[in-house]
């Protein structure tokens, strides 16, 4: 009888669920897992402190792994053999954190799916697999409108003196008033990217701030400017959203669909429902 262990990646956050039949699914959380940032070292030691794995206890025939940076057949590779030695499952799966988000909002249907969370992705799928998916470029050259985006603009408004003392004053009680420190994290810490990231909470606290809205609409705009518009099919099909950047601004996300004549379906933070779904078709 099959049963699968599903895990879908963000850099920021890993949801896992083991899906057995006739069980309810367990789910299980742990840090994201990056593979361009990540070295393995340090990804098998997240795995030990945080997803500790009795293959007695909680058997799995599958993993199913989707993940950021894992489209490329290096990484696939390189994460692929870190999960065998870990999960001890003969059968593992890597693909894209793109195939899961696609799966878990489309189906079988076709549409235009896009990604917004710590970073930015956009393809299209055609119901079965994904036709067509734009280049990444990463944190430090791209992931328009995704949270660490958001965060190099929070940041610069705050270091250039762009914020009045309200957003001034929020910033400073939440990440200090050391320029030095900020940056020194920033350039020689881990995860440079999730803590460009977490200012991205600055934002969700004083919605309704003029500045705040600005920023808001703007790095999504960018998105739709670099990514969406690029698909020739967001003309004629639904748009569909995933990610914790999605679901907090959809409101702002509705208003630019809106804008430019283009149909938003569902706005989901994250597509592990939607992946339950998927792979419950598949046991038997």
């Amino acid at each position: 009888m099959a049963s699968y262990l599903i895990a879908d990646s963000g850099s920021t956050k890993t949801d896992w669920c083991l899906l057995r039949k006739g069980k309810k699914p367990l789910r299980f959380s742990t840090q994201g897992i990056n593979p361009y940032i990540q070295s393995k070292e340090a990804i098998v030691e997240m795995l030990k402190n945080e997803l500790p794995w009795d293959n007695t206890k909680y058997k799995a025939n599958v993993l199913c792994y989707f993940g950021a940076g894992a489209a490329n057949p290096e990484k696939q590779e390189f994460l692929e053999d870190i999960l065998k030695a870990h999960f001890k499952i003969k059968k593992t799966e890597v693909q894209g954190d793109m195939l899961a988000a696609a799966r878990a909002l489309c189906g079988d249907n076709s549409g235009v799916v896009c990604i917004l969370g710590t970073g930015s992705a956009s393809c299209y799928y055609n119901g079965k697999k994904i036709v067509e998916q734009k280049p990444s470029l990463g944190y430090i050259a791209g992931d328009e409108g995704g949270g660490n985006y958001m965060g190099k603009r929070i940041l610069q408004y705050y270091a250039y003196g762009t914020f009045d003392t309200e957003l001034k004053m929020g910033f400073e009680m939440r990440f200090g008033d050391d320029i030095r420190k900020i940056i020194n994290k920033l350039y020689h810490e881990p995860n440079p990217n999730r803590y460009l990231a977490s200012f991205v909470t600055l934002l969700k606290e004083n919605r309704g701030h003029y500045m705040v809205e600005n920023i808001i609409e703007d790095c999504l705009n960018d998105f739709f400017h670099t990514s969406i518009l690029k698909h020739r099919n967001s003309w004629n099909l639904p748009l569909y959203f995933s990610g914790s950047i999605a679901y907090e601004f959809r409101d702002i996300l509705g208003s630019l669909c809106h804008q430019y004549e283009l149909e938003i379906g569902d706005v989901i933070k994250s597509p592990m429902d939607g992946l339950i779904k998927y792979y419950k078709g598949k046991l038997s």
